[in-house]
C-alpha cells in the first residue's frame, strides 16, 4: 500500500499524546521511511480543528491550566499547521458532497475520496472501529499497517525510473488551482492559459515567438510545413533519435538524409554535414539528445555558408539547457520541444511548442496549427489540427515556477552519478595520508564493460532528460537490475536508418558510430527527486552485476 489517507482521529493522535496515539505515531513514522504518500482530506479541516481544540481544552483543564476555548482553538490550529505541513492535501471534489443520506456523512466522504486511487493502492488509516467494520477492505488500524510495513521492509522497494508523483505533490496546490480555473471558465481550446504559457516560454527562451502545439512531433511537422518543405526536398538529420524526427520529414514528402553522430555527445557530427548538402537540401534538423544541445554554432555556420539553409533544432529533450549562454529552443531558425509527461518540462498528456524570432514563420505556424486558418473559416494554406489543449497548458504553467530548481536538481543527480561511476569504473580512491592514487576495481573487466559519456562541454549545459551510459552485454545487465527493483531503458536500440520503414533511405553502414552506440546505450533512473541513497544502491547493484564482471564473447 503506497498511499494512506489519514482519518481525523489519527491526525489528532499526531498532535497530542493520548491513549492509543503511540501506535498511530509509529505507523506514520514507518510510512514516511517506507516511501508511503500521506494524505489529509481538505474537507475535514473544520473537524480537525473542532476535535483537536476539544482535546487541547480538556487536557488543559486536567493539568490545571487556565485556557479559554478560543485559546484552545488557536493552539489547535497552530498544531495542525505544523503537523500537516509535510503531508499532501487531498481536495474535496463535488462528487463527495452529497452524502447526507449516509449515517455518517464524513466517513462516506473519506471513502468516496479513496475511490480516486487505483484499486488496492490506498487505504484509510483510522482508529475508528465503526469505520473499520463498515469498510474492512479500505480501512486499517495503525497496528495492522505496522505489521504490513515490517513484512515489506524485508525487501528493497522498487525505484522509479521517472518520478512524477513527488513532483506532483510539490506543485499540487498550483496544479489544482490552474485546472479548476480552466474547468470554471470553460475555454478548453486556445483559452487564456495557452497565451499565458506562450508568453512565459518565449520570455524564458528569449525567442520572439512561442507557438504551443499538440505534441513535439506536431511541432516538427508544422515547422517543416511552414518552411514549405515537401516532395523532392532533403532534410539532413541524425539516425540516432526517436523516430518522430525522421517521421515528419517523410510525412511532408521530403527525404531524410542521415548523418552519423559524435560519440562524445551522441548528437549529429557537424564535421560530416557539409559533404552531404546538395541543391535539394532545404533544412538541417539536429537533435539535442539526452538533454544537451548539439554543436549549434558549427551547424548554423554550415547552413549560412550554403545559402542560409533553415536549421530546426529538435529540442524535445533539451528544453532548459543552454549553449553559449543561450537557451535551447532559441539557437537557430526554429526550435521545437515536447511536453510529453516524462520530459524535463512535461504535461499530463501530449503537448509541444515551436520557437522562432521570424515573424513570417511564426504566423505560418499559428495558421497551420488551426487547419491553415488565417481567420475564422478562411483557410489560406494547408494545415493540421495541432493545438495544445488549455488543460495541458495549465499543467505546464504549474510546473514552470519550479522548473529551474528541477534543472539544478537534475544536474546534481547527474553529477553524483558521474562521480560514483567514474570512481567505480576507473577504481580511483585517494589515500589522504600519503596523497597517492591507487586502483581498486570490483572486477578486472569493469572498465572495459562500462563507459561514461563525457560531461557536457564548458559552453553547454544539459538538463539530463536521461542519464545514459555505455555497456556491454546490455540485456543481461538490464535483467539483473530489474530483478533488483531497478528499472532501466534504452534510448535508442535501433538507429532509424535500420528501422524497416526507413532502411531503404540509407544503408546502416553509412552511420557506423550510431550503429555501435545503439548496441551499448543504457539509461539509468533519472529525475530531480532521486535521492543519494537510491543512487548509491543503483550504482552498487550495477557494479556488482555478474553481467558487468565478465568479458563478453568476441
Amino acid at each position: 500500500m503506497k498511499q494512506l489517507l489519514l482519518d481525523v482521529n489519527v491526525v489528532v493522535d499526531l498532535c497530542v499524546a493520548r491513549a492509543g496515539s503511540a501506535n498511530a505515531r509509529l505507523a506514520i513514522a514507518l510510512a514516511e521511511t517506507g516511501g508511503v504518500a500521506l494524505w489529509v482530506y481538505a474537507g475535514s479541516v473544520q473537524t480537525f480543528e473542532y476535535v483537536l481544540a476539544s482535546e487541547v481544552y480538556t487536557a488543559a483543564l486536567a493539568n490545571g491550566e487556565g485556557l479559554t476555548r478560543s485559546a484552545a482553538r488557536s493552539r489547535a490550529r497552530h498544531l495542525l499547521a505544523r503537523i500537516t505541513a509535510d503531508y499532501q492535501w487531498l481536495a474535496a471534489l463535488a462528487a463527495e458532497g452529497p452524502v447526507f443520506e449516509d449515517e455518517d456523512p464524513e466517513d462516506a466522504q473519506l471513502q468516496r475520496a479513496l475511490e480516486r486511487f487505483a484499486e488496492g493502492s490506498a487505504g484509510l488509516l483510522t482508529r475508528d472501529k465503526r469505520m473499520l467494520a463498515r469498510y474492512p477492505d479500505r480501512a486499517l488500524m495503525p497496528e495492522a499497517f505496522i505489521e504490513q510495513q515490517r513484512h515489506f521492509q524485508s525487501s528493497l522497494p522498487h525505484i522509479d525510473f521517472v518520478d512524477l508523483k513527488t513532483q506532483q505533490a510539490a506543485i499540487r496546490p498550483a496544479l489544482e488551482r490552474n485546472l479548476h480555473r480552466v474547468l470554471h471558465h470553460g475555454q478548453y481550446i486556445l483559452g487564456p492559459e495557452v497565451r499565458e504559457l506562450e508568453v512565459r516560454l518565449a520570455a524564458y527562451t528569449g525567442a520572439k515567438h512561442c507557438i504551443t502545439v499538440a505534441s513535439g512531433t506536431e511541432a516538427l511537422l508544422i515547422s517543416l510545413m511552414a518552411l514549405g518543405i515537401g516532395p523532392g526536398d532533403e532534410v539532413i538529420t541524425t539516425p540516432f533519435t526517436f523516430v518522430a524526427t525522421a517521421e515528419v520529414i517523410v510525412l511532408v514528402g521530403a527525404t531524410p538524409v542521415f548523418i552519423d553522430i559524435d560519440p562524445a555527445t551522441c548528437n549529429i557530427d557537424p564535421s560530416l554535414i557539409e559533404a552531404r548538402i546538395t541543391a535539394r537540401t532545404k533544412a538541417i534538423m539536429p537533435v539535442s539528445l539526452y538533454g544537451q544541445p548539439a554543436d549549434m554554432d558549427a551547424i548554423n555556420a554550415i547552413a549560412a555558408r550554403h545559402g542560409n539553409i533553415p536549421v530546426i533544432e529538435d529540442a524535445a529533450q533539451s528544453f532548459g539547457a543552454t549553449y553559449q549562454g543561450k537557451q535551447s529552443g532559441n539557437l537557430s531558425t526554429i526550435g521545437c520541444t515536447s511536453f510529453f509527461p516524462s520530459k524535463p518540462l512535461g504535461c499530463y498528456g501530449d503537448g509541444g511548442a515551436i520557437f522562432t524570432s521570424d515573424d513570417v514563420l511564426a504566423q505560418a505556424c499559428r495558421e497551420i496549427r488551426v487547419h491553415g486558418q488565417s481567420k475564422r473559416y478562411v483557410h489560406t494554406r494547408i494545415g493540421v489540427g495541432g493545438r495544445m489543449d488549455t488543460l495541458q497548458c495549465a499543467v505546464v504553467l504549474a510546473k514552470l515556477d519550479r522548473f529551474d530548481q528541477e534543472i539544478s536538481q537534475r544536474q546534481t543527480v547527474a553529477h553524483r552519478y558521474h562521480e560514483l561511476l567514474a570512481t567505480e569504473t576507473h577504481g580511483i580512491t585517494r589515500k589522504e595520508e600519503r596523497e597517492e592514487r591507487v586502483r581498486v576495481l570490483p572486477c578486472d573487466s569493469v572498465a572495459t564493460n562500462l563507459r561514461l559519456l563525457p560531461w557536457p562541454k564548458a559552453h553547454r549545459t544539459s538538463v539530463f532528460a536521461q542519464y545514459t551510459i555505455l555497456v556491454e552485454d546490455r540485456d543481461a545487465l538490464q535483467a539483473g537490475l530489474y530483478a533488483a527493483g531497478i528499472p532501466t531503458a534504452v534510448h535508442y536500440p535501433v538507429p532509424i536508418n535500420e528501422q524497416p520503414a526507413y532502411a531503404h533511405l540509407c544503408c546502416p553502414d553509412c552511420t557506423p558510430v550510431a550503429q555501435s552506440i545503439a548496441r551499448q546505450v543504457m539509461s539509468l533512473p533519472m529525475h530531480p527527486d532521486l535521492g543519494e541513497a537510491d543512487q548509491q544502491r543503483i550504482v552498487t547493484t550495477l557494479m556488482q552485476s555478474e553481467a558487468l564482471c565478465h568479458h563478453p564473447e568476441p
